[in-house]
């Protein structure tokens, strides 16, 4: 690929992220497209997307992930999409009884709203994920990989993807946000996800203090726990607001995965991986990965 091309591509590959949400949210409303349908269908374009930028605009080679990788990675994959499903039954449900139909506000002026909403939750809860030592038991899972890319992403215990998404949908409800909004928020919390996992070489600039981007979240990967913040994978805000914004220009991490590689199971380890947040913990000073 020419130097100006791959330029090229790692400029617009975000703000094509960001229309193609845009887009997605636009024709599902007004076509009234079955919500979760259009949200799996776009979960696997967000994937499918990132997967191929990877292989065109890398920002570390050395974390292309192998065959066998990958194979791991479709289990987790797998398993946190099945097990998340059958055990957020009951979250769906409450939040399809909370949500109104049509929210108070305008839809355009929810959906800002409901994101910042929506994205203090998902703060508070990774935060507290990191510095409970039984929660990390479970979020721990996620952090084992010595690699950020797309395909880790979705290295993860079932229960804590539960937590996580529950807390967050129904705190959206409970504020009365529509159905409508709360899905755009959706979409948009799906691509920030795999954005910031992605390894890519797209850097945000001065966005970064507002938006979450690959460049914090690598830190947040980081091995060395005094640049290992950012708890926000969609906002930036946040992180600035409670102090664990460690993002500069050109900084890097010169490590990724758990300070303590012993205290878990290898990612290829999926059973164990899973089975492991019911044993008693040795010690707790693995279990914060950040600053509090």
């Amino acid at each position: 690929m020419g130097e100006q091309l791959r330029t090229a591509l790692c400029h617009a590959a975000y703000p094509f992220l960001l229309v193609a949400v845009v887009v997605t949210a636009t024709a599902t409303l007004r076509l009234r497209w079955d919500l979760g349908r259009a949200n799996q269908l776009f979960l696997l374009g967000a994937i499918g997307y990132m997967a191929l930028l990877e292989r065109l605009i890398p920002y570390e080679p050395e974390w292309t992930p192998n065959v066998r990788e990958w194979g791991w990675y479709g289990v987790y994959f797998l398993l946190t999409m099945i097990g998340g499903a059958l055990s957020q039954v009951p979250v769906s449900a409450l939040v399809g009884w909370a949500a109104p139909a049509r929210g108070v506000l305008p839809l355009w002026a929810e959906i800002p709203v409901a994101l910042l909403l929506g994205s203090l939750a998902n703060y508070l809860v990774h935060r507290w994920c990191h510095t409970n030592p039984r929660l990390w038991r479970l979020h721990g899972v996620h952090h084992v990989p010595d690699k950020v890319n797309v395909g880790n992403n979705g290295v993860n215990h079932v229960l804590d993807v539960v937590l996580t998404q529950g807390c967050v949908q129904f705190s959206l409800a409970l504020a009365g946000f529509s159905e409508p909004a709360v899905f755009v928020v959706g979409l948009f919390v799906v691509a920030q996800g795999y954005f910031v996992h992605a390894n890519i070489d797209v850097r945000l600039g001065p966005l970064n203090h507002v938006l979450a981007g690959p460049e914090q979240h690598r830190l947040h990967h980081s091995t060395d726990l005094a640049e290992a913040g950012h708890f926000g994978s969609d906002l930036s805000v946040w992180d600035h607001a409670f102090g664990s914004f460690t993002w500069r220009p050109g900084r890097r991490p010169a490590a990724v995965g758990l300070a303590d590689p012993g205290a878990f199971p290898a990612t290829g380890r999926v059973v164990a991986s899973h089975l492991q947040a019911w044993r008693r913990p040795a010690r707790a000073e693995g279990s914060p990965t950040g600053p509090t």
